[in-house]
């Protein structure tokens, strides 16, 4: 029974020690070969990189590939990681790269907006959910509507919280140009969806 409690005790507190590790001494422990400290990256950050090429690619099997791809690619160049930006930037900018190619590879680009935005409601009677689905997909029907740059900037910023600085690391870009497309994004957007009567984004 003693042996059972001390197992457990030394599960509980390996979790622990992984919450409380950062994402910089995860790659330095993959770095030098720690395959343990790759699981708990992969565990950590593998369903924000498969959101991010999904909405890029629409194909759920593509996605799922192209993110073990980007993990391989982690376990590779680990040593690579300067440090300059936040490691989850560092990942997204890779699973761009990698998406951008598979879409190179396809001809065409697309850019998935399901939840990129949702438009807060606390009412909660149908006439009112119904009028929020409704806002929803013209929504997503306008942003479908903006450039490729454009979509890309209202998806990183919007959905994945980014800000202008890792924005600019992640499409390699300067500041200036993700603020000029971002003003630009959301005054077409706002156009937009002005057009379909809906007065809840400023440009």
């Amino acid at each position: 029974m003693q042996n059972v409690i001390a197992i457990n005790e030394a599960g509980r507190q390996g979790i622990i020690a992984a919450r409380a590790t950062t994402d910089e001494m995860l790659l330095a422990s993959i770095a030098a070969g720690d395959r343990t400290a790759m699981h708990t990256l992969y565990a950590r950050h593998n369903v924000r990189v498969y959101r991010f090429i999904l909405r890029m690619l629409r194909d759920p099997a593509t996605a799922e590939d192209l993110v073990s791809q980007v993990f391989l690619d982690v376990w590779r160049t680990a040593r690579q990681f300067e440090g300059r930006a936040q490691v989850s930037t560092w990942l997204l900018s890779i699973a761009r790269f990698k998406a951008l190619t598979a879409l190179r590879q396809r001809q065409h680009e697309d850019i998935d907006q399901d939840d990129v935005l949702e438009i807060a409601d606390g009412a909660d009677n149908p006439e009112a959910a119904l009028d929020r689905t409704r806002t929803s997909d013209i929504l997503r029907a306008c942003i479908a509507k903006l450039s490729p740059a454009h979509r890309e900037i209202i998806n990183l910023v919007y959905y994945h919280e980014k800000s202008v600085e890792e924005v600019g690391r992640i499409v390699g870009i300067p500041q200036s140009t993700v603020k000029t497309r971002m003003f630009y994004a959301r005054k077409q957007l706002a156009e937009l969806l002005k057009g379909h009567g809906v007065e809840t984004m400023a440009a």
